[in-house]
């Protein structure tokens, strides 16, 4: 049954996000002055952090893991869109350019973040390390193995990071592209996923074995249900959130062009 009281408080999670948490403090705050001498401490870029980090562990560190795990794929399906859109989202504005830009001052660095950040290059690692993921035997390895599973979150949040850095990147020295470059890149994202949208959506199978047989805590929805429901809701979510940063470039583009 379901501990509804029961969040994960393994070292590894609670300490990689301290750790994180303590790190970013760290260049926000003592070594700021030699960093980027003169720059007020960025308490706006410090909320948004922190809070990527709470939507974080609120997505693999909360009861939802185990509902996830071995209950509901839609479940799992909001566990990964937590980890793609706010959380990564959040991450990515709550870091102050001066605490990227310093990180990129030797050559060698600057062509590693360009080959990464390049729109082409983001795509299609988004859209590979997502589509792959969701083959069966990968995707149920994952339920079954708890290290697999980790590993699983984890590209899916790195790729995220990819995914929205051509649009939100923090850089100076590595900007974000052009508004029209973003229209076009949204719209190649979003087609590049229709075929694993497809897949779950319309599958005439359950897809995952774990979830088939899994107890229904639902009365009445069905294994067939979870499973149209998690492909929809990453379709629709996926969109929603797409349109917004698509109207965004837009309405930015066409107020560059005034």
């Amino acid at each position: 049954m379901i501990d509804w009281r029961h969040w994960h408080n393994e070292p590894w999670l609670v300490g990689g996000l301290v750790f994180f948490g303590w790190l970013w403090a760290i260049l926000a705050g003592p070594l700021r002055a030699r960093i980027a001498p003169g720059v007020a401490f960025p308490r706006g870029h410090a909320v948004r952090f922190y809070l990527g980090i709470l939507f974080f562990y609120l997505a693999v560190g909360s009861p939802l893991d185990q509902i996830a795990e071995g209950y509901l794929f839609s479940a799992h399906m909001l566990q990964h869109q937590l980890l793609i859109y706010p959380a990564a989202i959040l991450f990515l504005l709550g870091l102050p350019s001066w605490m990227i830009d310093s990180a990129l001052q030797r050559p060698v660095a600057r062509r590693l973040g360009r080959f990464f950040t390049h729109p082409v290059i983001c795509g299609v690692v988004y859209t590979i390390v997502v589509s792959i993921w969701h083959a069966p035997w990968l995707y149920d390895w994952a339920l079954q193995d708890k290290l697999v599973h980790v590993i699983e979150h984890l590209m899916f949040f790195g790729s995220a990071l990819l995914y929205w850095c051509p649009l939100l990147s923090p850089s100076r020295v590595l900007p974000p592209i052009s508004y029209a470059a973003q229209l076009l890149y949204l719209v190649a994202v979003i087609i590049g996923m229709t075929p694993v949208f497809a897949f779950i959506t319309f599958s005439q199978d359950i897809l995952y074995p774990t979830y088939e047989y899994a107890p229904r805590i639902i009365a009445g929805f069905s294994a067939e249900d979870d499973q149209l429901l998690a492909g929809a809701s990453m379709k629709i979510v996926g969109m929603f959130v797409a349109l917004a940063a698509f109207l965004r470039a837009f309405y930015l583009w066409y107020q560059e062009k005034k």
